[in-house]
């Protein structure tokens, strides 16, 4: 075989051989991705993520399909991602409450450190207290004043036991050394329809879920659970923060966030952070995502890690301040 052929058939037989060990995620994506929400359709959650995948799904050539796996608290769902093949055609979206899991659940299926690699914060939206519309209610000073001269403990809504809510409304009870009485509910929108009505005094909550009752001028927002006010919502900027009303606690935001599962090739994991960054800074999605009251915040793998392990730590500490134990 002349010299120029022979070089050319090792040529040919190298790119070959280096295609066929060129690794299944070069092409990525080449097939549709999942974006598991391990909550019902419909919530705030639901919304960030189908605004998400829809401007996704268009940068990255490949459709992002929202999947919710609603159950068990979340658990079904996050369970799901947690045990789905690392390549980058899973991805779901956790929240404060995967935060607050381990301090209120003995037996959790997954581990939010070790079973997922983080891909970027979302965004941010400071919790509010809703309260009725009568007088005792017209500020939180006013609502504090009222609730520690009654002689029953009036009624705080949650949205059942360990959630976001509830530790919130067991927090302030603790910081303010007044007693309520904690009632549970399936979810914040039965809740704030009985704090419209007065069958209840008050509900933590966020804008979104708040909005519509809000807007129809039956709840007011008595307080925004951050250091200082939220100028930039709509609807927030009058409400006083924690230190205008003397606490120092407790300071919530609900969050969002979006992991893969663990070992996922990091190639892929810096394509989705971009990507999901590119859709935080585009029109649509500010847009939608501005009504909910959400602050879009993206970060770095290893910003989301360190702040998923820090609020992990705190509301451990949350939990054991209130004496509630892993059930």
């Amino acid at each position: 075989m002349p010299t120029m052929q022979r070089r050319a058939f090792l040529a040919a037989g190298s790119t070959a051989l280096l295609a066929s060990f060129r690794p299944a995620w070069a092409a990525y994506p080449d097939k549709p991705v999942k974006l598991i929400v391990p909550w019902a359709a419909g919530g705030s959650t639901d919304a960030i993520a189908r605004a998400m995948a829809q401007r996704m799904s268009q940068t990255l050539g490949s459709p992002v399909i929202v999947d919710n796996r609603p159950g068990a608290a979340g658990m079904i769902g996050t369970d799901a991602a947690a045990k789905a093949a690392p390549d980058g055609y899973t991805i779901a979206i956790v929240e404060l409450p995967h935060a607050i899991a381990p301090a209120v659940t003995a037996k959790l299926p997954y581990d939010l450190l070790r079973d997922f690699t983080p891909v970027t914060m979302i965004g941010t939206s400071p919790l509010v207290f809703f309260a009725g519309m009568d007088d005792d209610s017209k500020d939180f000073k006013t609502f504090l004043q009222t609730a520690a001269a009654k002689s029953a403990p009036p009624a705080i809504a949650h949205s059942g036991a360990g959630t976001v809510s509830h530790l919130a409304a067991e927090l302030l009870a603790s910081r303010t050394k007044i007693r309520f009485n904690m009632v549970p509910y399936r979810g914040s929108a039965p809740a704030l329809t009985d704090v419209a009505a007065g069958t209840v005094a008050g509900h933590f909550a966020t804008l979104a879920s708040g909005s519509s009752l809000l807007g129809a001028n039956r709840i007011r927002p008595l307080l925004v659970t951050s250091t200082q006010r939220v100028t930039n919502i709509p609807g927030l900027q009058n409400v006083p923060a924690l230190a205008e009303n003397g606490l120092k606690g407790p300071e919530i935001d609900q969050w969002w966030a979006m992991v893969a599962p663990a070992t996922t090739p990091l190639d892929v994991i810096e394509k989705l952070r971009r990507e999901a960054i590119a859709a935080l800074d585009h029109s649509s999605v500010r847009e939608r995502l501005s009504v909910l009251g959400v602050q879009m915040k993206g970060s770095t793998p290893a910003e989301l890690r360190a702040f998923l392990r820090s609020e992990a730590e705190r509301w451990q500490k949350a939990a054991h301040e209130i004496g509630l134990q892993p059930q």
